[in-house]
């Protein structure tokens, strides 16, 4: 999900400055590097709308999204070249310390109190030791301060002294992320590098490793974590583990986009829900907050319930039957489905909502005859008055079984026992449930003989 709404600021920061949105996998670490995560995340921004527009063919701006993205894997011969620079000038070396060997150094310099960090022990090795092999390469650290500009958080100082000298990589043919992404940014001409708050102290060893190749430095934002309810940081246990299982729980990805936006970013008004132009519109990089944004399901339930009332019926149904098809639910066939679609669409919070309310005008459920009465009306007055209603809607002809005539026919029924008495008892007969839609709109999407097969069962229930 973090992964997500970073792409979602790149995303419009890219399209509002007309630049490139381009979609990077870094994919140095072997043994974590599964294609099954790249095709969760290239799915999910296809899912979302967030088209990135070029890859290693070099599609260019034709057909934005639809080819694989770059990856660090494929790209180890350039990789290769700025190692061997590096190393050829003296700002990288070959280090022989074992594992063993640094713990060991670590635990010592954790136990007179100061900060872990390579000693330097090979910086000036002219030949291998005797016996040993190269373990990694290492950068060989400047000293003194870095500055990164952020453009989120201001001017945040590193001072590299505490840092030592960085693995770069565990041999020319096996680059490690801080390298491998200050050669990327530079090759691909990256102005702007939109990332979570995490990679800040990554971001000084990029920068030293850019100046020593005579790389330009790209413009760092750093946007702030994700955080739980109780303003810790955000854990699978929190959330779904996956944007795609938001998707497969009946969430729309431009409700989605919406409610990621607005984790850590805020226009100037208090408009909280957007379409996809008018975030383009209004997003702007100095309005990112600095202090963590809270993640809210129930802020997510009802961003998303907005943007479903806000489709049309014809787009509301397309919408159902589309999540019904992927998710092997069953729809059932019904002319009347978009009148049901629409008269539920202001209770859905998720797509996946439509199954259970509005399951009950294809099959009724099973219920207790209690359900019928209201409040304290008695048995005996709810079999009455569903009797006296099933007798006035038999006699409406079925051409006209219309909500404004049903409720024109009740009227008098109505008025003499009470709204409650009459309309509770029929919803009750109609849907089976305690929630459920106006009666009166049951009854015209049913229609004629099916509503009173209902009422008549109903009765049968309470004698």
């Amino acid at each position: 999900m973090g992964t997500a709404r970073t792409a979602i600021f790149n995303w419009l920061f890219a399209r509002q400055h007309g630049g490139s949105f381009i979609l990077r996998i870094e994919d140095t670490d072997r043994e974590r590097s599964r294609r099954e995560f790249e095709d969760s995340i290239t799915h999910g921004l296809r899912w979302l709308g967030l088209e990135w527009d070029e890859g290693p063919d070099g599609n260019h701006g034709k057909e934005k999204g639809k080819y694989g993205p770059y990856r660090q894997s494929e790209r180890v011969e350039i990789y290769e070249k700025s190692l061997e620079r590096l190393l050829r000038e003296g700002r990288a070396y070959y280090c022989y310390c074992t594992k063993e060997e640094l713990e060991a150094e670590r635990q010592g310099l954790l136990a007179e109190g100061l900060p872990p960090r390579y000693s330097g022990h090979c910086r000036e090795q002219k030949t291998p030791p005797h016996g040993k092999s190269p373990q990694v390469i290492r950068f060989r650290m400047p000293e003194g301060i870095v500055e990164v500009k952020d453009l989120i958080r201001g001017t945040v100082s590193f001072d590299m002294n505490l840092i030592g000298d960085i693995v770069i990589a565990k041999d020319t043919h096996t680059p490690l992320y801080n390298f491998a992404v200050a050669v990327d940014d530079e090759e691909m001409k990256i102005s702007h590098v939109i990332r979570g708050e995490d990679h800040l102290s990554n971001t000084p060893k990029q920068i030293v490793i850019q100046r020593a190749l005579g790389f330009l430095e790209p413009v760092y934002a750093h946007l702030p974590l994700i955080l739980s309810g109780a303003r810790a940081k955000l854990s699978k246990r929190d959330m779904e583990t996956s944007l795609l299982d938001y998707k497969a729980r009946g969430y729309l990805p431009e409700a989605m986009v919406n409610f990621l936006a607005l984790l850590g970013w805020h226009p100037t008004d208090n408009k909280e829900v957007f379409t996809q132009d008018e975030l383009l519109a209004k997003f702007n990089l100095k309005r990112v907050q600095k202090s963590g944004a809270v993640w809210s399901g129930e802020k997510l339930d009802w961003v998303n319930g907005e943007h479903i009332k806000s489709l049309k019926p014809k787009e509301l149904v397309k919408r159902i039957r589309e999540f019904a098809k992927e998710e092997k639910r069953t729809v059932a066939d019904s002319a009347s489905f978009e009148k049901i679609a629409t008269l539920e669409q202001g209770r859905l919070a998720r797509l996946a909502d439509f199954f259970d309310l509005a399951d009950f005008f294809f099959s009724l459920p099973e219920y207790e005859a209690g359900l019928l009465a209201w409040q304290n009306d008695t048995p005996e007055k709810t079999q009455h008055t569903l009797e006296e209603s099933l007798s006035i809607l038999r006699a409406i002809p079925q051409k006209k079984f219309l909500r404004d005539t049903i409720e024109h026919a009740l009227g008098e029924l109505i008025a003499r026992e009470g709204r409650g008495s009459v309309l509770w008892p029929l919803r009750a007969a109609l849907s089976g449930k305690k929630a459920s839609p106006d009666p009166l709109d049951i009854m015209e999407i049913l229609g004629h003989d099916e509503t009173t097969r209902r009422i008549s069962s109903a009765i049968e229930k309470l004698k």
